[in-house]
């Protein structure tokens, strides 16, 4: 179960997702850029914190050459019950979310979205490869290639010297 699936990708711009819209984004479109990907839940308890603190991080660095990615996920005690354009609306009106909001997705299991295939197996967890919960964190390069992976009790905020580094600000 928390083994890393091989995957053929070898940076996250070899992808395609789904905007809230069902319309296809081509993640190349963010080459150059650094990313940090989320998956997002409306009703989790980190949701305050986490929504409040990445549109902290997006309104500093976006500027910077620095995106935040985040996919809205119904996996863990089924706290993204809505749907896709539910849950950008929540993130957008109650927190200013200014950064894109995607499709809903699955992380784990058969049906996992591939960019979360090849996000897990870029970069593990504690216990495997599996997303343990809500608001796990990937700090992606401009090239596409994971660097670093932070846990559901990881705050925003705590990588901003990560973002800096990745950045070339430190």
């Amino acid at each position: 179960m928390g083994a890393s699936e091989s995957v053929p990708q070898k940076s996250i711009h070899e992808f395609t997702v789904k905007d809230v819209k069902r319309k296809d984004v081509d993640l190349s479109i963010y080459k150059g850029k650094m990313l940090l990907v989320v998956n997002v839940a409306s009703k989790c308890g980190f949701t305050s914190t986490n929504y409040t603190q990445l549109t902290q991080l997006y309104n500093q660095y976006k500027d910077k050459g620095f995106e935040i990615l985040a996919f809205p996920c119904n996996q863990f005690l089924k706290q993204e019950p809505g749907t896709s354009e539910d849950a950008q609306e929540f993130a957008c009106t109650r927190f200013n979310a200014e950064y894109p909001i995607f499709q809903k997705v699955r992380v784990n299991g058969p049906n996992a979205a591939p960019v979360y295939k090849f996000l897990k197996a870029s970069k593990g967890g504690f216990c495997g490869s599996s997303i343990k919960w809500n608001f796990t964190k990937f700090l992606v390069d401009k090239e596409g290639k994971v660097i670093r992976r932070y846990g559901s009790t990881t705050p925003p905020l705590s990588i901003k010297g990560d973002i800096e580094k990745a950045l070339g600000e430190n």
